[in-house]
Protein backbone atom coordinates (compact mmCIF):
# COMPACT_ATOMS: atom_id res chain seq x y z
CA UNK A 1 0.00 0.00 0.00
CA UNK A 2 1.51 3.35 -0.96
CA UNK A 3 1.73 6.29 1.42
CA UNK A 4 -0.99 8.26 -0.38
CA UNK A 5 -3.56 5.51 0.20
CA UNK A 6 -2.32 5.06 3.76
CA UNK A 7 -2.99 8.78 4.33
CA UNK A 8 -6.64 8.30 3.44
CA UNK A 9 -7.00 5.55 6.02
CA UNK A 10 -4.96 7.17 8.79
CA UNK A 11 -6.24 10.69 9.27
CA UNK A 12 -4.81 11.46 12.72
CA UNK A 13 -1.28 12.35 13.78
CA UNK A 14 0.48 12.66 17.13
CA UNK A 15 3.81 14.39 16.51
CA UNK A 16 6.50 14.93 19.14
CA UNK A 17 9.92 16.46 19.45
CA UNK A 18 12.27 15.36 22.20
CA UNK A 19 12.04 17.61 25.23
CA UNK A 20 15.12 19.79 25.57
CA UNK A 21 17.39 20.23 28.59
CA UNK A 22 16.46 23.39 30.46
CA UNK A 23 20.08 24.43 30.93
CA UNK A 24 20.91 26.56 27.91
CA UNK A 25 19.47 28.52 25.01
CA UNK A 26 17.78 27.23 21.85
CA UNK A 27 20.23 26.85 18.96
CA UNK A 28 20.02 25.67 15.38
CA UNK A 29 19.99 22.01 16.49
CA UNK A 30 16.83 22.57 18.52
CA UNK A 31 15.42 24.66 15.69
CA UNK A 32 15.98 21.86 13.19
CA UNK A 33 14.00 19.26 15.13
CA UNK A 34 11.19 21.60 16.14
CA UNK A 35 10.83 23.10 12.65
CA UNK A 36 10.67 19.68 11.01
CA UNK A 37 7.94 18.65 13.45
CA UNK A 38 6.10 21.96 13.12
CA UNK A 39 6.02 21.75 9.33
CA UNK A 40 4.71 18.19 9.55
CA UNK A 41 2.03 19.32 12.01
CA UNK A 42 0.97 22.23 9.79
CA UNK A 43 0.88 19.97 6.73
CA UNK A 44 -1.35 17.42 8.43
CA UNK A 45 -3.63 20.06 9.93
CA UNK A 46 -4.23 21.41 6.43
CA UNK A 47 -4.74 17.87 5.16
CA UNK A 48 -6.80 16.30 7.97
CA UNK A 49 -8.10 19.23 10.07
CA UNK A 50 -6.61 20.77 13.21
CA UNK A 51 -8.63 18.58 15.55
CA UNK A 52 -6.89 15.50 14.15
CA UNK A 53 -3.32 16.62 14.92
CA UNK A 54 -1.61 16.89 18.31
CA UNK A 55 1.93 18.29 18.47
CA UNK A 56 4.11 18.48 21.60
CA UNK A 57 7.48 19.92 22.45
CA UNK A 58 8.91 21.21 25.71
CA UNK A 59 11.65 21.16 28.33
CA UNK A 60 13.34 18.37 30.27
CA UNK A 61 13.77 19.95 33.70
CA UNK A 62 15.29 17.31 35.99
CA UNK A 63 18.78 15.87 36.37
CA UNK A 64 22.33 16.82 37.27
CA UNK A 65 22.99 18.95 34.19
CA UNK A 66 20.11 21.26 35.03
CA UNK A 67 21.03 21.35 38.71
CA UNK A 68 24.67 22.24 38.00
CA UNK A 69 23.67 24.99 35.56
CA UNK A 70 21.31 26.52 38.11
CA UNK A 71 24.01 26.59 40.79
CA UNK A 72 26.50 28.22 38.42
CA UNK A 73 24.04 31.08 37.91
CA UNK A 74 23.44 31.41 41.64
CA UNK A 75 19.94 29.98 41.80
CA UNK A 76 19.06 28.56 45.22
CA UNK A 77 15.58 27.59 44.09
CA UNK A 78 15.85 25.11 41.22
CA UNK A 79 12.20 25.53 40.28
CA UNK A 80 12.77 29.24 39.68
CA UNK A 81 15.65 28.34 37.38
CA UNK A 82 13.72 25.82 35.26
CA UNK A 83 10.73 28.18 35.13
CA UNK A 84 13.00 30.83 33.65
CA UNK A 85 14.64 28.46 31.18
CA UNK A 86 11.40 26.85 30.11
CA UNK A 87 9.79 30.23 29.48
CA UNK A 88 12.81 31.27 27.41
CA UNK A 89 12.58 28.14 25.23
CA UNK A 90 8.87 28.72 24.80
CA UNK A 91 9.42 32.34 23.76
CA UNK A 92 12.07 31.43 21.18
CA UNK A 93 9.94 28.64 19.74
CA UNK A 94 7.03 31.08 19.52
CA UNK A 95 9.34 33.51 17.70
CA UNK A 96 9.87 30.98 14.89
CA UNK A 97 6.17 30.07 14.78
CA UNK A 98 6.43 26.59 16.30
CA UNK A 99 2.73 25.73 16.52
CA UNK A 100 2.81 23.18 19.36
CA UNK A 101 -0.49 22.15 20.92
CA UNK A 102 1.09 21.43 24.31
CA UNK A 103 4.37 22.57 25.83
CA UNK A 104 5.78 19.84 28.07
CA UNK A 105 7.33 20.56 31.45
CA UNK A 106 8.62 17.59 33.43
CA UNK A 107 8.30 19.42 36.75
CA UNK A 108 4.55 19.44 36.16
CA UNK A 109 2.99 17.55 39.10
CA UNK A 110 0.66 15.59 36.82
CA UNK A 111 3.63 14.43 34.75
CA UNK A 112 5.64 13.44 37.84
CA UNK A 113 2.71 11.39 39.17
CA UNK A 114 2.31 9.70 35.79
CA UNK A 115 6.03 8.82 35.78
CA UNK A 116 5.77 7.12 39.18
CA UNK A 117 2.72 5.16 38.05
CA UNK A 118 4.45 4.10 34.84
CA UNK A 119 7.58 2.91 36.68
CA UNK A 120 5.33 1.01 39.08
CA UNK A 121 3.89 -0.85 36.09
CA UNK A 122 7.41 -1.97 35.15
CA UNK A 123 7.90 -3.19 38.72
CA UNK A 124 4.55 -4.98 38.75
CA UNK A 125 5.48 -6.71 35.49
CA UNK A 126 8.52 -8.21 37.24
CA UNK A 127 10.91 -6.29 34.99
CA UNK A 128 12.80 -4.28 37.63
CA UNK A 129 15.55 -5.41 40.01
CA UNK A 130 18.28 -3.78 42.10
CA UNK A 131 21.97 -4.24 41.30
CA UNK A 132 25.32 -2.50 41.36
CA UNK A 133 26.40 -0.40 38.39
CA UNK A 134 30.03 0.19 37.49
CA UNK A 135 30.85 2.16 34.40
CA UNK A 136 31.08 5.50 32.65
CA UNK A 137 28.51 8.29 32.88
CA UNK A 138 28.32 11.40 30.67
CA UNK A 139 26.72 14.42 32.31
CA UNK A 140 26.32 16.10 28.93
CA UNK A 141 24.21 13.22 27.62
CA UNK A 142 22.77 12.46 31.07
CA UNK A 143 23.33 8.79 30.35
CA UNK A 144 25.47 5.75 31.07
CA UNK A 145 27.77 5.01 28.13
CA UNK A 146 28.28 1.55 26.67
CA UNK A 147 31.64 0.59 25.18
CA UNK A 148 30.28 1.01 21.65
CA UNK A 149 29.25 4.58 22.47
CA UNK A 150 32.65 5.69 23.80
CA UNK A 151 35.78 6.77 22.00
CA UNK A 152 38.89 4.58 22.16
CA UNK A 153 40.12 6.53 25.20
CA UNK A 154 36.85 5.97 27.07
CA UNK A 155 35.26 9.39 26.49
CA UNK A 156 32.00 10.66 25.04
CA UNK A 157 32.37 11.70 21.38
CA UNK A 158 29.79 14.46 21.82
CA UNK A 159 30.89 16.23 25.00
CA UNK A 160 33.95 17.56 26.79
CA UNK A 161 36.21 15.14 28.73
CA UNK A 162 35.36 16.83 32.04
CA UNK A 163 31.71 15.81 31.58
CA UNK A 164 32.57 12.11 31.65
CA UNK A 165 33.19 10.26 34.93
CA UNK A 166 33.51 6.70 36.18
CA UNK A 167 30.89 5.79 38.74
CA UNK A 168 30.00 2.88 40.99
CA UNK A 169 26.56 2.86 42.58
CA UNK A 170 23.54 0.73 43.37
CA UNK A 171 20.58 1.32 41.04
CA UNK A 172 17.35 -0.24 39.89
CA UNK A 173 17.62 -1.96 36.52
CA UNK A 174 15.03 -2.63 33.83
CA UNK A 175 15.14 -6.03 32.09
CA UNK A 176 15.78 -4.67 28.64
CA UNK A 177 17.40 -7.93 27.52
CA UNK A 178 14.07 -9.71 28.04
CA UNK A 179 12.56 -7.79 25.11
CA UNK A 180 15.25 -8.37 22.49
CA UNK A 181 13.29 -10.77 20.29
CA UNK A 182 10.03 -8.80 20.54
CA UNK A 183 11.77 -5.55 19.62
CA UNK A 184 13.50 -7.11 16.62
CA UNK A 185 10.22 -8.45 15.31
CA UNK A 186 8.38 -5.14 15.78
CA UNK A 187 11.12 -3.15 14.03
CA UNK A 188 11.81 -5.60 11.23
CA UNK A 189 8.12 -5.88 10.29
CA UNK A 190 7.69 -2.07 10.55
CA UNK A 191 5.14 -2.16 13.38
CA UNK A 192 7.58 0.43 14.72
CA UNK A 193 8.75 2.02 11.47
CA UNK A 194 12.11 3.80 11.68
CA UNK A 195 13.04 6.40 9.05
CA UNK A 196 15.36 6.55 7.20
CA UNK A 197 16.18 2.92 6.44
CA UNK A 198 19.83 3.35 7.41
CA UNK A 199 18.87 4.33 10.96
CA UNK A 200 16.59 1.28 11.15
CA UNK A 201 19.43 -0.99 10.05
CA UNK A 202 21.74 0.47 12.72
CA UNK A 203 19.21 -0.28 15.45
CA UNK A 204 18.56 -3.81 14.17
CA UNK A 205 22.30 -4.56 14.09
CA UNK A 206 22.79 -3.32 17.67
CA UNK A 207 19.87 -5.37 18.98
CA UNK A 208 21.22 -8.44 17.21
CA UNK A 209 24.53 -7.80 18.98
CA UNK A 210 22.79 -8.29 22.33
CA UNK A 211 20.97 -6.08 24.82
CA UNK A 212 22.10 -5.27 28.34
CA UNK A 213 19.66 -4.41 31.11
CA UNK A 214 19.23 -0.67 31.62
CA UNK A 215 19.65 1.33 34.81
CA UNK A 216 16.46 3.31 35.47
CA UNK A 217 17.36 5.05 38.74
CA UNK A 218 20.08 7.09 40.44
CA UNK A 219 20.91 7.40 44.14
CA UNK A 220 18.97 10.29 45.67
CA UNK A 221 22.09 11.62 47.38
CA UNK A 222 23.69 12.06 43.92
CA UNK A 223 20.65 13.14 41.89
CA UNK A 224 18.07 14.73 44.14
CA UNK A 225 16.49 17.02 41.51
CA UNK A 226 14.39 14.24 40.01
CA UNK A 227 11.16 12.28 40.33
CA UNK A 228 11.20 10.03 43.38
CA UNK A 229 11.39 6.28 42.75
CA UNK A 230 8.29 4.34 43.88
CA UNK A 231 8.59 3.09 47.49
CA UNK A 232 12.30 3.93 47.82
CA UNK A 233 13.24 7.42 49.03
CA UNK A 234 16.95 6.65 48.53
CA UNK A 235 16.54 6.41 44.74
CA UNK A 236 15.22 8.76 42.05
CA UNK A 237 13.96 7.99 38.55
CA UNK A 238 16.69 8.26 35.92
CA UNK A 239 16.15 11.49 33.99
CA UNK A 240 15.92 9.75 30.61
CA UNK A 241 13.14 7.45 31.83
CA UNK A 242 11.32 10.50 33.21
CA UNK A 243 11.77 12.33 29.88
CA UNK A 244 10.56 9.54 27.60
CA UNK A 245 7.37 9.06 29.58
CA UNK A 246 6.30 12.60 28.64
CA UNK A 247 5.00 11.25 25.35
CA UNK A 248 2.27 9.41 27.25
CA UNK A 249 1.77 11.83 30.14
CA UNK A 250 1.15 14.69 27.67
CA UNK A 251 -1.79 12.80 26.21
CA UNK A 252 -3.09 11.85 29.66
CA UNK A 253 -2.89 15.46 30.90
CA UNK A 254 -4.74 16.72 27.82
CA UNK A 255 -7.22 13.82 27.74
CA UNK A 256 -6.02 12.85 24.27
CA UNK A 257 -5.11 9.22 25.00
CA UNK A 258 -6.63 8.04 21.70
CA UNK A 259 -3.84 9.83 19.80
CA UNK A 260 -1.21 7.36 21.04
CA UNK A 261 -1.90 4.87 18.24
CA UNK A 262 -0.88 7.61 15.76
CA UNK A 263 2.38 8.59 17.48
CA UNK A 264 5.45 9.69 15.53
CA UNK A 265 8.63 10.79 17.35
CA UNK A 266 11.02 13.20 15.58
CA UNK A 267 14.54 13.13 17.05
CA UNK A 268 18.28 13.39 16.45
CA UNK A 269 20.46 10.35 15.90
CA UNK A 270 22.25 10.66 19.25
CA UNK A 271 19.07 9.64 21.09
CA UNK A 272 17.88 6.97 18.66
CA UNK A 273 18.74 4.12 21.07
CA UNK A 274 16.55 5.56 23.80
CA UNK A 275 13.59 6.10 21.48
CA UNK A 276 13.81 2.98 19.33
CA UNK A 277 14.94 0.39 21.89
CA UNK A 278 14.63 1.41 25.56
CA UNK A 279 11.34 3.30 25.19
CA UNK A 280 9.51 0.63 23.14
CA UNK A 281 10.69 -2.07 25.55
CA UNK A 282 9.38 -0.13 28.54
CA UNK A 283 6.09 0.42 26.73
CA UNK A 284 5.73 -3.32 26.13
CA UNK A 285 6.48 -4.03 29.78
CA UNK A 286 3.92 -1.46 30.97
CA UNK A 287 1.23 -2.78 28.61
CA UNK A 288 1.24 -0.08 25.89
CA UNK A 289 1.59 -0.30 22.13
CA UNK A 290 4.83 0.97 20.58
CA UNK A 291 4.82 4.23 18.54
CA UNK A 292 3.77 4.09 14.92
CA UNK A 293 7.04 5.55 13.64
CA UNK A 294 10.17 7.53 14.41
CA UNK A 295 12.15 9.89 12.20
CA UNK A 296 15.82 9.95 13.17
CA UNK A 297 17.65 12.82 11.51
CA UNK A 298 21.41 13.26 11.50
CA UNK A 299 23.33 16.31 12.75
CA UNK A 300 23.75 19.81 11.47
CA UNK A 301 27.44 20.40 12.07
CA UNK A 302 29.82 23.35 12.16
CA UNK A 303 33.22 22.49 10.75
CA UNK A 304 32.33 18.82 11.02
CA UNK A 305 31.48 18.95 14.75
CA UNK A 306 28.01 18.49 16.24
CA UNK A 307 26.53 21.79 17.37
CA UNK A 308 26.44 21.87 21.16
CA UNK A 309 26.71 24.33 24.01
CA UNK A 310 29.56 22.38 25.61
CA UNK A 311 31.66 22.66 22.43
CA UNK A 312 30.97 26.37 22.07
CA UNK A 313 30.01 26.18 18.38
CA UNK A 314 26.38 27.19 18.73
CA UNK A 315 24.50 29.10 16.03
CA UNK A 316 21.67 30.61 18.04
CA UNK A 317 18.12 31.24 16.93
CA UNK A 318 18.02 35.05 17.34
CA UNK A 319 21.08 35.44 15.09
CA UNK A 320 19.36 33.45 12.34
CA UNK A 321 16.13 35.45 12.61
CA UNK A 322 18.01 38.76 12.60
CA UNK A 323 19.82 37.77 9.43
CA UNK A 324 17.08 36.10 7.39
CA UNK A 325 13.73 36.75 9.03
CA UNK A 326 11.42 34.10 10.46
CA UNK A 327 10.04 32.49 7.30
CA UNK A 328 13.38 32.34 5.51
CA UNK A 329 15.06 30.86 8.60
CA UNK A 330 12.50 28.04 8.62
CA UNK A 331 13.04 27.47 4.89
CA UNK A 332 16.83 27.35 5.16
CA UNK A 333 16.88 24.95 8.09
CA UNK A 334 14.68 22.53 6.16
CA UNK A 335 16.67 22.94 2.95
CA UNK A 336 19.76 21.70 4.80
CA UNK A 337 17.94 18.92 6.66
CA UNK A 338 20.56 16.20 7.40
CA UNK A 339 18.30 13.36 6.34
CA UNK A 340 20.73 10.45 6.08
CA UNK A 341 24.12 11.93 6.90
CA UNK A 342 25.44 14.90 8.85
CA UNK A 343 25.55 18.15 6.89
CA UNK A 344 27.51 21.31 7.60
CA UNK A 345 25.71 24.55 8.40
CA UNK A 346 27.17 28.01 8.01
CA UNK A 347 26.01 31.52 7.28
CA UNK A 348 27.83 31.33 3.96
CA UNK A 349 25.82 28.29 2.84
CA UNK A 350 22.59 29.80 4.11
CA UNK A 351 23.32 33.11 2.34
CA UNK A 352 23.78 31.32 -0.97
CA UNK A 353 20.54 29.34 -0.64
CA UNK A 354 18.65 32.41 0.55
CA UNK A 355 19.76 34.37 -2.52
CA UNK A 356 19.18 31.63 -5.10
CA UNK A 357 15.83 30.30 -3.86
CA UNK A 358 14.17 33.22 -2.13
CA UNK A 359 15.61 36.43 -3.58
CA UNK A 360 16.27 35.44 -7.20
CA UNK A 361 13.68 32.67 -7.20
CA UNK A 362 10.42 33.18 -5.33
CA UNK A 363 10.82 36.87 -4.54
CA UNK A 364 11.72 37.76 -8.11
CA UNK A 365 8.86 35.68 -9.51
CA UNK A 366 6.17 37.27 -7.34
CA UNK A 367 7.59 40.75 -7.95
CA UNK A 368 7.52 40.25 -11.73
CA UNK A 369 4.00 38.91 -12.05
CA UNK A 370 2.59 41.39 -9.53
CA UNK A 371 4.04 44.27 -11.53
CA UNK A 372 2.88 42.95 -14.89
CA UNK A 373 -0.52 41.93 -13.51
CA UNK A 374 -1.36 45.53 -12.63
CA UNK A 375 -1.71 46.33 -16.34
CA UNK A 376 -4.27 43.61 -17.14
CA UNK A 377 -7.13 42.05 -15.20
CA UNK A 378 -5.81 38.74 -13.85
CA UNK A 379 -6.68 36.83 -10.67
CA UNK A 380 -5.52 33.38 -9.66
CA UNK A 381 -7.94 30.48 -9.25
CA UNK A 382 -8.29 30.10 -5.49
CA UNK A 383 -7.79 26.47 -4.37
CA UNK A 384 -7.44 24.73 -1.02
CA UNK A 385 -4.37 22.87 0.25
CA UNK A 386 -5.96 19.43 -0.05
CA UNK A 387 -6.78 19.97 -3.71
CA UNK A 388 -3.40 21.43 -4.61
CA UNK A 389 -1.21 18.88 -2.85
CA UNK A 390 -3.24 15.97 -4.23
CA UNK A 391 -1.83 16.96 -7.64
CA UNK A 392 1.75 16.74 -6.34
CA UNK A 393 2.24 13.14 -5.28
CA UNK A 394 6.01 13.53 -4.96
CA UNK A 395 5.54 16.25 -2.36
CA UNK A 396 2.87 14.27 -0.53
CA UNK A 397 5.07 11.19 -0.38
CA UNK A 398 8.08 13.25 0.71
CA UNK A 399 6.08 14.39 3.74
CA UNK A 400 5.20 10.78 4.55
CA UNK A 401 8.88 9.81 4.48
CA UNK A 402 10.04 12.95 6.35
CA UNK A 403 12.10 14.12 3.34
CA UNK A 404 11.31 17.78 3.89
CA UNK A 405 14.45 18.84 2.01
CA UNK A 406 12.85 17.19 -1.03
CA UNK A 407 9.62 19.12 -0.40
CA UNK A 408 11.75 22.29 -0.57
CA UNK A 409 13.44 21.08 -3.76
CA UNK A 410 10.15 20.17 -5.47
CA UNK A 411 8.60 23.57 -4.71
CA UNK A 412 11.79 25.35 -5.76
CA UNK A 413 11.60 23.53 -9.07
CA UNK A 414 8.04 24.83 -9.58
CA UNK A 415 9.34 28.36 -8.96
CA UNK A 416 12.10 27.88 -11.54
CA UNK A 417 9.61 26.53 -14.10
CA UNK A 418 7.38 29.56 -13.59
CA UNK A 419 10.27 31.99 -14.09
CA UNK A 420 11.35 30.04 -17.19
CA UNK A 421 7.78 30.15 -18.56
CA UNK A 422 7.76 33.93 -18.23
CA UNK A 423 11.14 34.23 -19.92
CA UNK A 424 10.10 31.95 -22.78
CA UNK A 425 6.73 33.62 -23.42
CA UNK A 426 7.76 37.25 -22.82
CA UNK A 427 4.33 38.64 -21.84
CA UNK A 428 5.77 42.18 -21.70
CA UNK A 429 6.03 42.02 -25.51
CA UNK A 430 2.43 40.88 -26.07
CA UNK A 431 -0.86 42.70 -26.50
CA UNK A 432 -3.17 42.85 -23.50
CA UNK A 433 -5.17 39.73 -24.42
CA UNK A 434 -2.10 37.55 -24.99
CA UNK A 435 -0.41 39.00 -21.94
CA UNK A 436 -3.45 38.21 -19.78
CA UNK A 437 -3.52 34.60 -21.00
CA UNK A 438 0.16 34.08 -20.17
CA UNK A 439 -0.13 35.77 -16.79
CA UNK A 440 -3.26 33.77 -15.94
CA UNK A 441 -1.26 30.57 -16.32
CA UNK A 442 1.52 31.92 -14.10
CA UNK A 443 -0.85 33.39 -11.51
CA UNK A 444 -2.57 30.01 -11.08
CA UNK A 445 0.74 28.18 -10.78
CA UNK A 446 2.25 30.66 -8.32
CA UNK A 447 -0.93 30.63 -6.23
CA UNK A 448 -0.49 26.85 -5.96
CA UNK A 449 3.14 27.41 -4.96
CA UNK A 450 1.95 29.78 -2.25
CA UNK A 451 -0.50 27.14 -1.01
CA UNK A 452 2.18 24.42 -0.98
CA UNK A 453 4.47 26.71 1.02
CA UNK A 454 1.91 27.27 3.80
CA UNK A 455 3.47 24.79 6.25
CA UNK A 456 6.93 26.32 5.69
CA UNK A 457 6.74 30.05 4.83
CA UNK A 458 3.83 30.64 7.17
CA UNK A 459 3.34 34.39 6.71
CA UNK A 460 4.86 34.86 3.26
CA UNK A 461 2.78 32.10 1.68
CA UNK A 462 -0.45 33.67 2.86
CA UNK A 463 0.59 37.05 1.52
CA UNK A 464 1.37 35.54 -1.89
CA UNK A 465 -2.06 33.91 -2.02
CA UNK A 466 -3.75 37.14 -0.91
CA UNK A 467 -2.04 39.19 -3.62
CA UNK A 468 -2.83 36.73 -6.41
CA UNK A 469 -6.47 36.34 -5.36
CA UNK A 470 -7.06 40.10 -5.40
CA UNK A 471 -6.60 41.11 -1.76
CA UNK A 472 -5.27 44.61 -1.14
CA UNK A 473 -1.80 43.79 0.16
CA UNK A 474 1.37 45.85 -0.01
CA UNK A 475 3.52 43.61 -2.25
CA UNK A 476 6.87 44.78 -0.91
CA UNK A 477 6.38 42.85 2.33
CA UNK A 478 6.71 39.51 0.58
CA UNK A 479 9.87 40.33 -1.33
CA UNK A 480 13.11 38.89 -0.04
CA UNK A 481 15.82 41.53 -0.20
CA UNK A 482 19.53 41.82 0.29
CA UNK A 483 21.17 40.23 3.29
CA UNK A 484 22.08 42.58 6.13
CA UNK A 485 25.71 43.01 7.10
CA UNK A 486 26.23 41.15 10.37
CA UNK A 487 29.58 41.62 12.07
CA UNK A 488 31.52 38.50 12.98
CA UNK A 489 29.52 36.16 10.69
CA UNK A 490 30.98 34.46 7.65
Amino acid sequence: MNSTNDNKMNRKKYLTTPIFYANGEPHIGHLLTTTVTDVLARHYRLLFGSQNVFFTTGTDEHGTTVEQSAKKLGYDNLQDYVDMRSNYFKEKFDDVLISYDYFVRTTNKEHEDFVKNFVQKLIDAGDVYKDKYEGVYCYGCEKFLTKSEMTEDGLCPLHRPDQVIKIEEENYFFKLSKYSDKLLKLIENDTLKIYPIGKKNEIVARIQGGLEDQSISRPADKVSWAVGFPDDDKQTVYVWVDALINYLSSLEINKNQDFWQYATHVLGKDISWFHNVIWPAMLLSAGYDVPKSTFVHSFLTVGGDKISKSKGNVIDVPALIDRYGIDATRYLVLAYLPYKDDSDASFGLFDSKYTSDLVNGLGNLVSRINKMGRDVEVLAEVREYQEVISEHENILNSYEEFRLHDVINEISQLVRESNEYLNANEPWKKNDKEKAEILQNVFDKVFDIGVLLKPILVKTSQTICDILSGEMVEPSIILFGRLPKVEGQN
